[in-house]
C-alpha cells in the first residue's frame, strides 16, 4: 500500500470519528461550513488568528515528511545532496495546487537543516496557492524568545517570523517554552497553537511508575507552572547564574526555592524539556533533601545533551519523556493527543 493511501485510510477513519460527533451535535450549532478558514478573534492570552483547522483537512490534503515516519506513513521526500544541501520533493505536488494542506514535519534532532527543509517545502506550496497549516511537536530556538545581553538576537522570534513570512499559516505545536499555557497565541508574526502532554504524562507516571500511590506533582521552574497545574502541583523559583562556557554557551542553575512539602511523598518533577539535564538534576537533589520518597523525572521533548539521560537515571527512580523527539527515554506517544486535537476542532465554534 503506498502512502498515500495509508494517509488517506488514516484520514477516512479520523473523519468517520468526527461525522458521528457532528450527528450527535444540536441543530442550532454551527457547520463546518459556516466557519471562516480564518477569524480574528481576541484572547484572554494575546490578539491572535483562530484558524478552524477542519479546513485544513477537509478537502485538504496532509503531507507527512520522512522525520514523522514513526507516527504516520511519509509522503514527502527528504534527502541529502554530496555537498550536504537539502534536496526536497513532493511527489504528489500537483494535486496540492489551491488546496488547504496539513504539513507534519519535525524540527529536531538537526533543527536548522530542518527549518530549512521546512521553509523550503512551505514557500513551494505557497506558491500553489496552499494555505499551510504546520504540525511540528518540538519548536527549536523557543529558549531564545527574549534579550539577556546588550546585542543578543531573539532567535525565536526570527524563526516564528521566518515561519510566517515564507507561508505557514498556523503553526501547531506542544509544549512549546515561551509560551505559558495552552491555546491561541502569536509570536512575532506567527499564530501559535501550544497543546500540552502534561495529562498524559502524569497519567503514565501514575499507572506505570507509582502504580496508584499518592505523588506529588513538582515543576522546576515558574514556566513549568501551567504543566503541573492540571494535577494541583506548585512550581519552583529558579535562579539562573550568568553565561559561562566558550563555543558552546549556557547557564546553569544557582538555585531553586520554593516552600513544598515533599518530606516521606512520591514526587514526579515534571518540566517542558530536558536539555543539558541540569534543572532536572538540580530539582532532583532539591527533592531528596527535602525527603522525597520515590522520585520520577518527565518531560515532553527529550534532548538529553551529552550524558544526562544517564545522570538522571543514576540518581531518580524513573525518567520518561514523549516521543515528540525520539530517544531512549520516550515512553508516552504524542499520536493520540495529537487525533484527540484535531477532532476537538470539528466541534469547536
Amino acid at each position: 500500500m503506498d502512502t498515500y493511501s495509508q494517509n488517506k485510510i488514516w484520514l477516512s477513519n479520523f473523519l468517520c470519528q468526527v461525522v458521528k460527533m457532528r450527528l450527535l451535535r444540536p441543530q442550532s450549532e454551527k457547520t463546518v461550513a459556516e466557519h471562516h478558514l480564518a477569524t480574528k478573534h481576541e484572547t484572554s492570552k494575546s490578539q491572535s488568528y483562530k484558524y478552524n483547522l477542519v479546513a485544513f483537512l477537509l478537502p485538504g490534503m496532509l503531507l507527512v515528511s520522512p522525520n514523522f515516519s514513526d507516527l504516520f506513513a511519509p509522503n514527502v521526500e527528504i534527502k541529502k545532496f554530496p555537498d550536504g544541501e537539502s534536496y526536497v520533493r513532493i511527489p504528489d505536488l500537483g494535486a496540492c495546487e489551491d488546496r488547504p494542506i496539513t504539513l507534519l514535519h519535525r524540527l529536531y534532532p538537526e533543527q536548522n537543516n530542518s527549518l530549512l527543509e521546512l521553509l523550503l517545502i512551505i514557500d513551494e506550496l505557497a506558491h500553489k496557492k496552499c494555505d499551510v497549516a504546520v504540525l511540528s511537536p518540538y519548536l527549536p530556538y523557543s529558549r531564545q524568545d527574549k534579550n539577556i545581553l546588550k546585542g543578543e538576537i531573539a532567535g525565536g522570534k526570527v524563526v516564528c517570523n521566518l515561519l510566517a513570512r515564507t507561508g505557514c499559516k498556523i503553526f501547531i505545536t506542544i509544549d512549546c517554552h515561551f509560551l505559558k499555557g495552552t491555546g491561541d497565541f502569536t509570536h512575532g508574526e506567527l499564530p501559535i497553537r501550544n497543546i500540552s502532554m502534561a495529562k498524559p504524562l502524569t497519567d503514565y507516571a501514575r499507572e506505570k511508575i507509582f502504580k496508584d500511590e499518592a505523588f506529588e506533582v513538582i515543576g522546576p521552574d515558574q514556566g513549568a507552572s501551567y504543566l503541573v497545574e492540571h494535577a494541583g502541583g506548585t512550581a519552583l523559583t529558579k535562579v539562573r547564574r550568568g553565561y559561562k562556557g566558550g563555543a558552546i554557551i549556557y547557564r546553569d542553575v544557582e538555585t531553586l526555592e520554593g516552600d513544598i512539602e515533599v518530606r516521606g511523598k512520591n514526587v514526579l518533577i515534571l518540566d517542558d524539556m530536558i536539555s543539558t539535564g541540569n534543572t532536572m538534576i538540580k530539582t532532583v537533589e532539591w527533592a531528596r533533601e527535602a525527603g522525597a520518597e520515590k522520585i520520577a523525572c518527565a518531560a515532553t521533548h527529550g534532548l538529553f545533551l551529552g550524558n544526562s539521560l544517564d545522570k538522571l537515571e543514576t540518581i531518580s527512580d524513573a525518567v520518561f519523556t514523549t516521543d515528540s523527539i525520539l530517544n531512549p527515554a520516550a515512553k508516552v506517544s504524542i499520536k493520540e493527543q495529537l487525533d484527540e486535537h484535531f477532532q476537538s476542532l470539528f466541534s469547536a465554534e
